[in-house]
């Protein structure tokens, strides 16, 4: 499992970094700046307990599984968040008080974002399974 752990915080704080530098070229910055914070490693890095859940709704229709994640991952970002705020004083990311965001720590037009990285995730768990299936290793 921290094996597991590991590639999903990495993968986040790559994922991460990618999705901040595109940001950054729509705000006109053409040397595509990305960011993170290492918290995110951490936050990232819990995909590993969605694994369970995504054996066992493989089944279900894209629609609903993609549902199902993007609950999960609204909860998981807000609660993160809020711990944050609580033991460290900040929240590294702030989504401001407009009207699609709540309390600075989720943003509800991130929805289909959320949605379509839970239906990406299985795609890496599967792939994940492969090699480490090919390679002997026992996670």
């Amino acid at each position: 499992m921290i094996k597991r752990f590991i590639i999903y915080g990495f993968l986040g704080l790559s994922a991460e970094i990618f999705w901040t530098g595109l940001g950054s070229l729509l705000r006109g910055d053409i040397k595509l700046t990305g960011y993170t914070y290492i918290w995110m490693f951490l936050i990232y890095g819990l995909a590993v307990f969605l694994e369970p859940l995504h054996d066992r709704i493989r089944s279900w229709p894209l629609l609903l599984r993609g549902g199902v994640y993007m609950v999960i991952l609204f909860s998981i970002e807000y609660s993160s968040g809020w711990l944050l705020r609580e033991f460290i004083g900040v929240c590294p990311w702030n989504y401001g008080n407009g009207p699609l965001s709540i309390n600075g720590l989720i943003r509800l037009d991130f929805a289909p974002v959320w949605f379509c990285c839970g239906l990406g995730f299985e795609r890496v768990h599967d792939a994940i399974d492969r090699v480490f299936a090919q390679l002997g290793v026992h996670s």
